[in-house]
């Protein structure tokens, strides 16, 4: 069916019978920002502290000491959410031996603690949320002095599990994981052993959302700032073909892999339901020259972002604790602001939980319209058995140098439609998938550069 939106003439488009509003306010997203507890996340945090140090290279027969105790107390806190919601959660170990490395020499066992909660009518699409274990001073390889790691990363910690707690209230249409990973500080190599599961099982993983640092509110540049927070986001995927790279360098994509529009679609979640947050997309990996644990994601092409604070306090990042020149260094306790933390936490559920309401985003998105007065995009319908929740689908366009998505048409239940009279050179363009109630995918930029896969 070749549906023609005419957007010259302004009465046109409203008669059609299956015209929908622009974007639903979602009351149960509000409910969800609203019940994330910041005194939960002190609680948690607190708690990790305690465990003195969880380096990946530390004490891991101890109750109350290193990162053995950690991973265990974080699996008996997923499992009590599990048992309070009826045991919606798949809690278990997922590890592996890594040795014959730079910072793990030695044969040691890097362990997660994994977190799945089943959707209800498309269980093999997954959005995931992570926090890292492990902590680490000032040297890398250093496994005994004190390393409290309140907010690298015990807040990412913290926030997983309320997330959790949270969203185990609920019922979705797709699966969510929840996921502390080991070994972050050593090589990453916490996220590699679940991105290499995920590819290996053939997991149809839309998101993942890491969290890193959510709780520092004091830059080492003197600013104070509760109200930002930002979304690394790279562009081109590093898996893109040769061939994938001659055709983007004539369609565009540079900015709109599905790792940018995932961070665009969390951003305006930000704006719509977390008091007091405006969140900055930054097209870039990670930090300059640093890394995080959505990177083993990326690597084999599976969108994903790095939440994290805005000003960074790198006397609290990988210190050994001590007091030097009035200058106290240390990743401790009162470094962390819960409430900002909380917030954080807040914009991940909140996303996790759209994302996993919607339906899939669209498949196979293609564009045409080259010397034409009119833009076509086609794409393959959803499995309705997996989305009963379908309404149909909006297409989404934007000037080329526009940060965000600045026009949209819902055009109802069909796989092909056409702009009238708005020129393809213009613009960049995208399909979002729409549920009945108005929950939507993130948008999806036609060809292999924008792709959230199958």
């Amino acid at each position: 069916m070749l549906l023609r939106l005419s957007l010259s003439t302004t009465l046109l488009f409203p008669t059609l019978v299956f015209a929908a509003p622009d974007y639903q306010d979602q009351a149960k997203l509000h409910d969800i920002a609203g019940a994330v507890s910041a005194e939960h996340i002190k609680q948690d945090i607190t708690t990790l502290v305690n465990f003195g140090t969880r380096h990946t290279l530390s004490e891991t027969k101890s109750d109350t000491r290193g990162i053995g105790a950690a991973r265990r107390w974080i699996k008996k806190e997923f499992e009590e959410i599990s048992s309070d919601c009826g045991g919606c959660l798949e809690v278990y170990f997922l590890g592996d031996t890594i040795s014959g490395e730079k910072r793990i020499p030695n044969a040691t066992e890097v362990v997660n603690v994994i977190a799945i909660q089943r959707g209800q009518t498309d269980p093999d699409r997954y959005v995931l949320m992570s926090g890292d274990i492990d902590s680490r001073v000032s040297d890398v390889m250093d496994a005994t002095s004190d390393s409290p790691g309140a907010n690298d990363n015990a807040s990412g910690i913290a926030g997983t599990l309320e997330a959790a707690r949270v969203l185990s209230r609920y019922k979705f249409n797709g699966s969510i994981v929840y996921a502390a990973l080991s070994g972050e500080e050593q090589g990453l190599f916490g996220g590699k052993i679940l991105a290499a599961k995920a590819k290996e099982e053939g997991w149809r993983l839309k998101a993942v959302l890491n969290n890193d640092m959510i709780g520092n509110i004091e830059g080492v540049n003197g600013v104070i700032d509760n109200g930002t927070a930002r979304l690394f986001a790279e562009g081109t995927r590093v898996t893109e073909t040769e061939e994938e790279a001659r055709a983007r360098r004539f369609t565009g994509g540079e900015v709109d892999s599905p790792s940018r529009n995932l961070a665009r679609y969390i951003d305006l979640l930000a704006d719509r339901y977390i008091e007091n947050l405006d969140t900055m997309v930054v097209y870039r990996l990670d930090r300059f020259g640093r890394g995080g644990h959505h990177r083993p994601f990326n690597d084999l092409g599976y969108p994903g972002i790095r939440i994290m604070e805005t000003n960074e306090n790198y006397t609290r990042q990988h210190q050994d604790l001590r007091t030097e020149n009035g200058i106290e260094y240390g990743d401790v306790l009162e470094g962390v602001n819960f409430d900002y933390a909380a917030k954080l936490t807040a914009l991940n559920a909140v996303s996790l939980a759209s994302m996993a309401w919607a339906p899939s985003p669209p498949a196979q998105v293609e564009i045409e319209g080259a010397v034409q007065p009119s833009t076509t995009l086609r794409w393959k319908a959803l499995d309705p058995k997996q989305n009963p929740q379908l309404a149909g689908y909006k297409i989404y366009w934007r000037l080329t140098d526009a940060p965000q998505w600045e026009h949209s048409r819902f055009v109802g239940n069909v796989t092909e439609a056409t702009l009238e009279n708005i020129v393809i050179d213009n613009y960049f363009f995208g399909v979002a998938s729409v549920s009945k109630d108005g929950f939507e995918s993130p948008v999806e930029y036609p060809g292999p550069a924008g792709s959230f896969g199958n």
